[in-house]
């Protein structure tokens, strides 16, 4: 099949786009940025365009099966115009285009931060309302943009589907562990709250499987869409001991230094109303949104995606946690 994958030269998208053509797909790749031909992988086709903004090429949509739409701005700090701009506006634009073009499958990669609630989330289900996004411009947009995108699934016409991986991580990841061990070793980190919370942290090849799981889902059942799934590992682990254990494998100190979440919570509004104050670009060290999700349990239940997509992990977190070691040490 012809699929097509914006975001695709980031760190889920390049995932992906890997696993589709080893399954003997072809993809063709969307991102702002160009791409040198040598980085690119036998059976890729890169398209450079601003979602927001640039049309897209008729060819692009000719003949294609599935449209993966991954490309976002993540991230806890930033003007609210351009997360907007590049996670409600792009979508619109990107559910116009393949309605035009009629694609009938689109799936769509979300985040449980739609469903945010400043409170703790354990075995949080589907039923989840959205939640609390004034204290996260990226939770707003893409709450936004997951409901115009499930409000667009048209039965045996456009069928469209949302996944909600949680806390992505592994080997290549540009974000997550690598900022927390960076913080660490720059002796910035502390443990808010309690530090028993458990949250779920969901490999990337778990990510991966859940997508071609939607792809295939959707392939079978053209019923299926207007729904949006949690993935994760199946496996909530305490953050902190997990953080604690992975920072001796890497010969790191044991963290024992502590903030309250109520302070964390108030030193975040606090650092948010001086950085809009003066304007500052660079993210504060910390936000409310942050104190919330280093504080609190946030996990979720799998059983809709197992019922209606079929996934269930294929790497535990031993097992992932073990291959990365090299890599995190290389960092």
């Amino acid at each position: 099949m012809k699929i097509v994958v914006t975001g695709g030269t980031g760190f889920v998208g390049k995932s992906l786009t890997r696993k589709l053509i080893n399954l003997g797909h072809q993809v063709h790749t969307v991102s702002r940025s160009s791409q040198p031909l040598a980085s690119l992988i036998d059976g890729q086709t890169h398209h450079t365009a601003d979602l927001s903004k640039d049309e897209l090429p008729k060819s692009l949509f000719k003949n294609s099966d599935i449209f993966f739409h991954i490309a976002a701005k993540a991230g806890v700090w930033g003007s609210y115009s351009e997360f907007y701009n590049a996670n409600v506006i792009a979508t619109r634009r990107v559910l116009k285009a393949c309605k035009s073009h009629r694609i009938s499958k689109f799936i769509y990669t979300s985040t449980p931060s739609v469903v945010f609630s400043a409170q703790s989330i354990k075995n949080g289900t589907e039923n989840l309302a959205y939640g609390k996004t004034e204290y996260s411009a990226y939770a707003k947009s893409k709450a936004i943009a997951e409901k115009e995108v499930l409000m667009a699934n048209c039965p045996g016409k456009f069928q469209t589907i949302a996944l909600r991986p949680h806390l992505i991580w592994g080997k290549d990841d540009p974000h997550l562990l690598p900022r927390v061990i960076a913080r660490h070793r720059a002796g910035k980190l502390k443990i808010v709250g309690h530090g028993n919370n458990q949250v779920d942290l969901t490999h990337i090849d778990n990510v991966t499987h859940a997508h071609i799981c939607a792809m295939e889902a959707v392939l079978k059942n053209k019923h299926l869409g207007g729904k949006p799934y949690f993935i994760g590992q199946n496996e909530p682990v305490y953050l902190w001991h997990w953080l604690n254990e992975l920072f001796h494998a890497l010969e790191l100190p044991v963290l024992r230094k502590k903030i309250s979440f109520k302070s964390a919570f108030f030193l975040g509004s606090g650092l948010e109303k001086i950085w809009k104050l003066f304007n500052l670009s660079n993210e504060p060290p910390m936000t409310r949104f942050v104190a919330c999700q280093l504080a609190h349990d946030h996990w979720f239940s799998n059983k809709s995606a197992n019922l209606d997509l079929g996934y269930n992990p294929i790497k535990n977190m031993d097992c992932a946690l073990s291959e990365s070691i090299d890599w995190l040490k290389s960092l």
